[in-house]
């Protein structure tokens, strides 16, 4: 008799087989027990009959399987029309593993705080499985298609003496005899990576200070960060734009049932993979808000409301270029049309999502840059390394960063963010 799992049913049906399960609900009718299994890698029900099985064992189903107990189950898979999954299991043996008294999630609603004091738990239900299944497969598809477009995978500190764009929102450690903070982005350390390598990217968590409350907003969360040599911007915003396209399709090719389980169709997916996507200046953004009602003038950023109203303009992923200099980072080149401005674009994601992906072009000149850190107050000390980026053979180059759990909660719709990762971080959240 083989063992298999659920995901590997399919390719069994009429056979007897053995699979380690943990029960989810369960219900009686009669001589029939149904029973609601689950083994990580999928969901799917147990039919039990009392004809086919010891008598003992018919009621110790109905009366000593509580929910999350572990066991094995030996039976017959069979083709299943009625559910999603169209396949089930019929038993005529198990074995229990552990019980379960007593579970604390029950199948009924919970509030949200009491659900992220038992995230370690919650993780078990099929929303959050199905969640980090689509997260898992996310990062797969972020390998595959760097890979195929000639990047090299790059790892920047996560501890640092330093921060690209100031330290007042970044968490500072004791580093031995000196300070040091958690990174807030890999991007420095990715140029240094560009130079050495063409093209790079990075992938890991980041940190933030941030004493937000938004549903966009965590203190800990996960960046996708590519850096590319001999690069300007509208190179940069086309792979920018076939990196999310290739996400969505690889998710429709790979995910579907994951998707359905999160209340995101396939098919209002699909437009998201047709390119490009459309390109407006911020001037041309302000206009737009104006025109809808916004009180918005030149200089000004965007917030949520903003961005929500400038994506539902369009029914794709939309960018922005060319953001005022004095609301952005100090590496971001000039924009030769308007020096009011620097090259840069944000690209918007529909549906209330707001920023997904924010990227420039960096300077590559010496002078400049040098000006700029001590405008910024950053020190030599800190950053002559990167100085000397751009004194020993620098080239135009540009690079982007894109939040992974915000790039998920739009493709799963979720209403905050905390809800991709596995266990969130928070400003009021430190626990499990």
């Amino acid at each position: 008799m083989e063992t298999i799992t659920i995901s590997q049913a399919p390719q069994h049906v009429g056979e007897t087989v053995k699979i380690g399960v943990w029960l989810t609900d369960k219900r009686s009718s009669g001589k029939i027990a149904f029973l609601q299994l689950r083994d990580g890698t999928g969901f799917f029900q147990g039919i039990i009959r009392k004809n086919d099985i010891d008598e003992a064992k018919f009621d110790s189903a109905k009366h000593d399987l509580h929910q999350e107990t572990s066991f094995w189950v030996t039976g017959e898979i069979a083709e299943d029309k009625r559910s999603k999954f169209g396949y089930e299991i019929h038993i005529k043996d198990f074995e229990i593993v552990s019980e379960s008294e007593d579970y604390p999630i029950g199948n009924k609603e919970h509030g949200i705080e009491f659900l992220l004091d038992h995230r370690h738990l919650w993780l078990r239900s099929r929303k959050p499985w199905a969640l980090m299944r689509i997260r898992s497969r996310v990062k797969l598809a972020t390998m595959e298609f760097f890979d195929k477009h000639g990047f090299t995978q790059f790892d920047a500190p996560i501890l640092t003496s330093s921060a690209p764009e100031g330290t007042t929102e970044l968490f500072d450690v004791k580093y031995f005899d000196t300070d040091a903070y958690l990174s807030q982005s890999g991007q420095l350390y990715g140029e240094a990576g560009a130079m050495a390598l063409g093209k790079i990217y990075t992938m890991g968590p980041t940190f933030r200070a941030e004493k937000s409350k938004t549903r966009r907003h965590m203190t800990e969360f996960w960046m996708i960060e590519p850096e590319m040599a001999w690069m300007h911007q509208d190179e940069s915003l086309k792979i920018q734009e076939q990196y999310v396209a290739y996400l969505v399709q690889d998710l429709i090719d790979h995910c579907t049932q994951e998707l359905e389980m999160v209340g995101r169709s396939v098919e209002s997916l699909k437009p998201f993979t047709e390119l490009p996507y459309p390109r407006i200046t911020y001037k041309k953004a302000i206009e737009m808000l104006q025109e809808g009602g916004f009180d918005s003038k030149y200089g000004d950023d965007f917030g949520s409301p903003e961005e929500t109203y400038l994506a539902d303009q369009f029914n794709k992923p939309v960018f922005i270029m060319n953001y005022p200099r004095a609301i952005k980072a100090f590496y971001m080149p000039t924009d030769p049309e308007d020096d009011r401005q620097v090259i840069c674009a944000d690209l918007l994601a529909p549906e209330g999502y707001g920023e997904i992906i924010g990227g420039s072009e960096r300077s590559y000149d010496y002078e400049y840059i040098t000006n700029k850190l001590e405008e910024n107050g950053l020190s030599k000390e800190d950053y002559g390394w990167y100085d000397d980026l751009r004194k020993f053979g620098s080239v135009p180059h540009s690079g982007f960063g894109m939040g992974l759990e915000r790039f998920l909660s739009w493709i799963t719709l979720q209403e905050h963010i905390r809800e991709n990762i596995p266990f969130p971080r928070m400003i009021n959240r430190l626990r499990p």
